[in-house]
């Protein structure tokens, strides 16, 4: 059983198939459910402007779940003939919990396909752009770039909501599986955060390296080293700029630097597999609240409680993280 998600107003158990929502709860009050005791998110102060969603690590085409190169940890999932492949089963719940909500904009940072065909990035639009037309934002992951194909390359791109400045950008290097930011689009970023009027969150596929690490690998899996040394100095210096979100990791995870002291560099744990979620963003005058929610149709609980062993068993801890990396508010900054 796990508490999956706490709100300003809800709070989420699963109990293998059994999800049980207590609504109705009051903002920053202490409660206990089915064993577990939390507290709700504050409710920044303020009228509430606008709400959007994000997701990440897609995958459609993807037919073996579990692999990682070079490793034989298992155990290994694949899609077997006659079944629906589970990043439809999967995107499908997304798609169908995010269009019930009044959502101002979908975002989705990267990993759109397995393979970075066209085949399969068509496949990403029937699905997502079929559902939610031009609220839709996305960008590629090295998924998309590996393979050589240019698509979903329209970044930076800033798109402007009530209340907040959604600052999208590429992060993917063709052919490789690490990425980078380009001094273009730390120009790019600079320039918008220092002529903003209203707070910015910047989104990308691939988390940062931290800066304050003692290994600065040159193969290192996200941005690369000296790209996000750069950044991170860029949003420690401008305070326009509430967060950084990735995807990439397939995990839940939120780091905080002291150079660039309570922004929130976070990763947000992917569609396809366990726990398969999405973010819900609340955008207030006073603050901005992440919201992560557990895809929980039928079909996507039963693949994603599937896969939470994955790893030799070690899947769940990894992917799954704290309550606060799920879950928490973001502050505007002085």
């Amino acid at each position: 059983m796990e508490l999956t998600t706490v709100a300003d107003d809800f709070a989420v158990v699963h109990d293998d198939f059994d999800v049980r929502v207590y609504d109705g709860l009051e903002a920053d009050h202490l409660y206990e459910y089915d064993g577990f005791t939390f507290r709700t998110l504050p409710k920044p102060d303020g009228e509430q402007l606008c709400t959007f969603a994000a997701v990440n690590d897609v995958h459609f085409g993807e037919t073996d779940c579990g692999i990682i190169e070079g490793l034989d940890m298992g155990p290994i999932f694949s899609v077997r003939e006659g079944e629906e492949p589970y990043p439809e089963t999967m995107n499908r719940g997304a798609i169908h919990e995010m269009e019930l909500r009044d959502f101002a904009a979908v975002v989705v940072k990267g990993d759109l396909t397995s393979k970075g065909t066209f085949e399969e990035y068509h496949q990403f639009l029937e699905y997502y752009e079929g559902a939610f037309g031009e609220r839709l934002v996305h960008v590629r992951g090295n998924h998309d770039s590996f393979y050589g194909n240019s698509f979903a390359d329209d970044a930076p791109r800033a798109v402007e909501l009530p209340g907040v400045t959604l600052a999208i950008i590429d992060t993917s290097i063709p052919e490789r599986a690490s990425g980078q930011v380009s001094a273009e689009t730390l120009t790019w970023l600079h320039d918008l955060a220092s002529a903003s009027p209203q707070p910015i969150l910047l989104f990308g596929h691939h988390h940062v390296w931290s800066p304050e690490s003692t290994s600065r690998p040159e193969s290192y899996f996200g941005v690369h080293p000296d790209d996000s040394e750069r950044l991170v100095e860029l949003v420690a210096a401008q305070t326009s700029i509430l967060g950084y979100f990735a995807g990439h990791t397939h995990r839940n995870r939120v780091r905080r630097f002291g150079i660039s002291r309570d922004v929130p560099w976070v990763e947000v744990a992917c569609v396809k597999d366990f726990p398969g979620g999405w973010a819900e963003y609340r955008v207030f005058e006073g603050g901005i609240l992440q919201i992560f929610h557990r895809i929980s149709t039928p079909e996507a609980l039963e693949w994603s409680e599937k896969t939470r062993g994955m790893y030799a068993g070690t899947y769940f801890d990894y992917s799954f993280g704290e309550l606060h990396d799920r879950c928490f508010p973001i502050w505007p900054r002085s």
